[in-house]
């Protein structure tokens, strides 16, 4: 069954490195606490357990930095876990795909090979900003969506926020669609849909990952480059921003974490038990990302006309559709968003049909 909204007075709907800021220590600590949530186990049976974090920044980064501090605490509850860092994403996908990992910690886009429904959450335009995410966390919470979260023998444990998605770029007279022609974007060469997006725009693909994107921006190797603002500070996107670029405040996308786990190696109700502890620190996570979004100097904010607003929605309609007819996507996740969307906003086009 295609996932469907229904009122009810819960909110919810139901499914059928250097000096890094706060923020990013925080995000770490979050990201800690979802992968640590009580697995409890008698005092004499510990379960050793590997956990792989992927940290942009490395050992020395803060996801990798705080999720040591919560190894005393696993323990206390049963679990021994041994935890490696990972900078390149494709690496621990591909170390947790062939067993050498229990858990895992990749982005949503990433996550997409393990689980076609939440690796579409992260699909373009599809989640406007944070009321609607919040309705869509509530629901992934529930008991009633883990058949959407397992798939074969993978349960994705835990989604939480990341924050929408910016275009960054390195000159501010790139403020339109039109004037993204030809443009070099640094761009995840493993995610079909953002290849697809940025060929639709006529820029020029760069072909990056996620250790390598900023830097590429950051020393002028490609014009533009997208990013959550939680990025902005931690992987110095400042340093291509400054002096004449800025960043574009239209959401993209909306990024996401997701913490993975192989279902044979953990208790049945592991991955509940992991997403229970995630919603309750969902207030949290967003406290995160306003701190983060706040970060960014008001003059480095590039603001688009309302007119223009309506036509980006239109066209990142155009090539999710095109994506979810390639079978890209999965149809029931894209059918779920967009009845969060009409549900938070009625008066949206796409919401007559």
């Amino acid at each position: 069954d295609v996932p469907s909204p229904n009122n009810n007075n819960s909110g919810v709907i139901p499914v059928k490195s250097a000096n890094l800021p706060r923020k990013a220590t925080a995000v770490a600590a979050l990201c800690a606490t979802l992968a640590l949530s009580p697995f409890v186990q008698a005092e004499s049976d510990i379960m050793e357990r590997s956990f792989c974090v992927f940290d942009p920044v490395g050992a020395n980064g803060p996801l990798f930095a705080i999720t040591k501090t919560f190894q005393p605490v696993a323990l206390k509850e049963g679990i021994k876990l041994d935890l490696r860092a990972y900078t390149d994403e494709k690496v621990a996908a591909e170390d947790f795909k062939a067993g050498q990992c229990d858990a895992v910690l990749l982005t949503g886009t990433r996550a997409r090979e393990f689980n076609k429904f939440t690796g579409t959450l992260e699909a373009m335009g599809a989640v406007p900003g944070e009321e609607e995410m919040r309705l869509l966390y509530n629901t992934l919470s529930q008991e009633k969506a883990r058949p959407f979260l397992i798939d074969g023998d993978y349960e994705v444990a835990g989604v939480f926020p990341g924050g929408a998605v910016y275009l960054h770029t390195r000159d501010r007279a790139i403020d339109s669609v039109e004037k993204l022609q030809g443009k070099r974007i640094a761009t995840l060469d493993f995610d079909t849909a953002s290849v697809r997006m940025v060929r639709h725009v006529g820029a020029s693909v760069v072909g990056s990952n996620s250790a390598n994107f900023a830097g590429k921006f950051n020393n002028g190797s490609v014009d533009l480059a997208y990013a959550p603002a939680v990025a902005y500070s931690p992987l110095e996107l400042y340093k291509g921003v400054n002096p004449n670029g800025g960043v574009f405040k239209y959401a993209l996308a909306y990024m996401n974490f997701q913490v993975i786990i192989h279902r044979d190696r953990f208790p049945d109700d592991a991955g509940q038990m992991v997403r229970d502890q995630a919603i309750k620190r969902i207030n949290e996570a967003y406290e995160i990302i306003a701190e983060a979004e706040a970060g960014i100097p008001d003059d480095i904010w590039m603001h688009p006309p309302q007119e223009d607003v309506a036509e980006y929605d239109k066209m990142l309609r155009k090539v999710r559709l095109s994506l979810l007819e390639d079978g890209v996507y999965d149809e029931r996740a894209i059918s779920l968003m967009k009845a969060i969307r009409c549900r938070v906003n009625g008066a949206r086009s796409e919401c007559a049909s």
